[in-house]
């Protein structure tokens, strides 16, 4: 019987430096998670509703659903 090597010892050989992100892609990613730490701290800041349905508030995108049914105003 032939020794064949696994297909995982293959990938850990062939391994390739990661991609260096240009300014611009850096940039993006930085304002990306500022814009993020934002929104967290907002949401943080807004008052717990009592006996609601759970979860994100469905009103930011402009519709609601219930039991599955969505209706948009």
């Amino acid at each position: 019987m032939t020794e064949q090597p696994s297909k995982t010892e293959a990938v850990a050989t062939t391994e390739e430096p990661q991609k260096t992100l240009t300014p611009a892609a850096q940039r993006a990613l930085a304002e990306a998670e500022a814009r993020r730490r934002n929104y967290r701290e907002a949401e943080a800041q807004l008052p717990k509703e009592i006996g609601g349905r759970g979860g994100n508030e469905p009103g930011r995108y402009g519709d609601w659903e219930v039991k599955g049914l969505a209706s948009d105003f």
